[in-house]
């Protein structure tokens, strides 16, 4: 396949939906909360190596693990389902642990919420319609845009107020339970 700039657009604008960082920012400032704050470079750079990673060895690798993409699909709309929970009803699903501070850049920021199973699902997927080359690029864009966002949650979190951030966290944990529903209903039919 040969790189089209419309194609990388196009990859492009499909991964910022799914990664959805602005919608990430009431968890975002929520784990900043608990766990005090994160890297933003470090948490960019380990979603970027995973996604590059996946995009080159994802479905070798969940093959020979014995998994195939619909089932780690499901496996991810548990994840966001209980994460979308959390942020709906207000109540704590994943508990801290007293190491939080020192791995919060990591997972849950990194991963599972930038690059998660939507993400890794959604780069195989687009591997059948765009080259290499073009989600390549299109995930170093939205790396490039994660760590902005990362590095403005703290304001955005100031501009918007307590209650602003409370009506995005419950507006946002409706969207993203949808997601995970939409991500379950579309892989489990797959799996019988």
């Amino acid at each position: 396949m040969e790189f089209t700039w419309t194609n990388f657009f196009s990859v492009t604008m499909v991964l910022f939906a799914v990664i959805d960082i602005i919608g990430s920012i009431p968890v975002i400032l929520d784990v900043k909360k608990k766990a005090g704050d994160i890297n933003e470079l470090r948490a960019s750079l380990v979603a970027l190596g995973i996604m590059i990673a996946f995009l080159f060895i994802g479905e070798k690798l969940i093959t020979f693990l014995g998994i195939d993409v619909n089932s780690f699909a499901v496996a991810g709309s548990f994840v966001l389902f209980f994460l979308a929970l959390e942020m709906v009803l207000g109540v704590e699903f994943f508990k801290q642990d007293e190491t939080a501070h020192k791995t919060a850049t990591i997972v849950p920021i990194a991963f599972p919420l930038i690059a998660g199973a939507g993400t890794m699902t959604t780069i195989i997927s687009l591997r059948s319609e765009f080259s290499q080359l073009e989600i390549g690029l299109a995930i170093i864009a939205n790396m490039l845009i994660v760590f902005f966002v990362l590095k403005l949650t703290d304001r955005i979190g100031r501009a918007l107020g307590d209650a602003g951030i409370a009506v995005l966290r419950k507006a946002f944990g409706i969207i993203l339970l949808a997601i995970a529903i939409k991500l379950f209903s579309s892989n489990a039919k797959m799996l019988f």
